[in-house]
């Protein structure tokens, strides 16, 4: 092993001095990298990546280039460069990082997944399959279908909150995840299991451990010849990958293979993508399954931005008293809340935009598909781009008092939801997230709910990590408190 990795850091030097050779005009300014490690020592220096490409970007403009080991990267800071990367010249910047981890998390190729794959037909294929269910415009039948998965699985989950410690420290993050699992696998795979299904306790949780690990970055994304000291790694995430594919396949997609009707309308996603898979020959079995795992996956994402979100409501319980008024008074407090109500609690959707901003939800990076440029500078293929969505959500040039916590800046004179442009958690163009609206439905349903029915507080030290939409699969435990109402 030793003379392996000696052979890939002598190889990692000579890709390093071909690759920084200055022939490269005009391209954007940064600092000088060391052999290696590129600047990464810079990045080390700051808590999150994004704090450091902010306090580059003082140094060095709001663009300019950087090495992450032997990774050419460009870092833009700026809301009008960072619409060209994403909307403008989207077609350009359309592939995706490819770190050793994203393949192993999908089967031996990232490709597999939606979110991590370079973009091609076939992955604009699938997202045109996927769209009708993940994106559900407010007066189709699958958004009626969400309303009405969301009410039946928070009465489910109501009784499983019932049975925990009363005014007692409590982990609820498993319950909370459970929920948003059997929401997305009851409208997406007509399928739901029991909280107590151990199985599905495994799922969830290796669920969770994947959306954490996404969330994470590691030395071995930027110096692959660190791989030998990774093995072990790299087998765990493998084995929760490949646990959660024979899990779908065996509870989810046999069933509906058995019962498929060919001849009549789809009854949900799975049934989808099985016909899909039937017409179409550019796809395969392969696509299929990851793209069912991708979009199941998804609920880790709204369980993790519940429990964030509860974290704000525990710090600032002024605002948590707020929500509750806002609920009562929509519900006469005779009611439980419905995704129906949405549209009449801005304040409760507001709480939820806040705490993505404080967030700072990253944007997964772009890679350049094809030579091209940026604002005059010249972009290799091959250079990765890092959205600095941090800048965009906490600076002073967009926010005012952006360290406050303030869910009414998202709020019009009127009481009206108001987004601005520059606040983009989900990314934008092409390859923005495809199941946002999923997040802000069935989070917005869990959050109303507890809050209506609980008082919260914290039940021990709550520490959420900057620049991270996860918090950490054993996290924070909550006081519950039935409310009086």
């Amino acid at each position: 092993m030793l003379v392996l990795v000696v052979l890939c850091l002598v190889l990692s030097v000579w890709w390093f001095t071909r690759r920084n050779r200055k022939d490269l005009l005009n391209y954007p300014p940064g600092p000088k990298p060391w052999p290696l490690i590129g600047s990464l020592h810079l990045v080390g220096q700051h808590r999150t990546p994004f704090e450091a490409f902010t306090a580059l970007s003082k140094i060095y403009g709001d663009i300019y280039s950087i090495h992450l080991g032997s990774t050419p990267c460009v870092v833009v800071n700026n809301f009008d460069l960072i619409k060209e990367v994403l909307i403008s010249k989207g077609g350009d910047f359309d592939a995706r990082p490819d770190f050793i981890r994203f393949h192993k998390l999908f089967g031996g190729d990232r490709n597999n997944s939606l979110a991590l794959c370079d973009w091609s037909d076939l992955q604009k294929t699938r997202r045109s399959i996927a769209r009708t269910y993940c994106s559900p415009r407010f007066t189709s039948l699958q958004y009626d279908m969400v309303a009405n998965v969301g009410t039946y699985e928070i009465s489910t989950f109501l009784e499983q909150i019932q049975k925990l410690p009363i005014n007692e420290p409590t982990d609820i993050k498993p319950l909370v995840l459970a929920a948003c699992a059997n929401m997305f696998t009851q409208y997406m795979c007509s399928t739901s299991f029991s909280y107590d299904d151990t199985d599905f306790q495994k799922v969830v949780r290796y669920f969770d451990e994947i959306f954490w690990e996404i969330n994470q970055g590691y030395a071995v994304d930027f110096l692959p010849w660190l791989l030998p000291f990774y093995k072990n790694h790299m087998k765990k995430i493998s084995h929760w990958s490949a646990e959660i594919r024979q899990f779908i396949l065996s509870r989810i997609i046999d069933n509906h293979r058995a019962s498929l009707d060919y001849n009549s309308p789809p009854r949900d996603f799975t049934d989808a993508l099985l016909m899909h898979l039937e017409e179409d020959p550019n796809m395969n079995w392969q696509h299929i399954i990851f793209e069912l795992e991708d979009f199941i996956g998804g609920h880790s994402a709204i369980g993790n931005l519940v429990m964030m979100t509860l974290a704000s409501l525990v710090k600032y319980p002024e605002v948590a008293k707020k929500v509750q008024q806002e609920v009562d008074d929509v519900t006469a407090s005779s009611r439980e809340p419905n995704l129906l109500d949405k549209s009449a609690m801005p304040y409760t959707e507001a709480v939820i935009w806040e705490t993505l901003r404080k967030a700072s939800s990253p944007i997964v990076p772009h890679v350049a598909s094809t030579d091209t440029e940026l604002f005059d500078y010249k972009i290799p293929k091959g250079t990765m781009i890092f959205i600095n969505n941090y800048e965009l959500n906490v600076s002073s040039e967009y926010w005012e008092d952006p360290d406050s916590f303030i869910p009414e800046r998202f709020l019009s004179p009127t009481g009206n939801i108001v987004k601005p442009n520059h606040f983009i958690p989900f990314s934008t163009g092409k390859r923005t997230c495809i199941g946002q609206r999923l997040v802000q439905c069935f989070s917005f349903i869990i959050l109303a709910t507890l809050l209506q029915k609980y008082d919260i507080k914290a039940g021990g030290e709550i520490t959420l990590k900057a620049g991270c939409v996860a918090v950490p699969p054993d996290c924070f435990k909550v006081i519950l408190t039935p409310r009086s109402t």
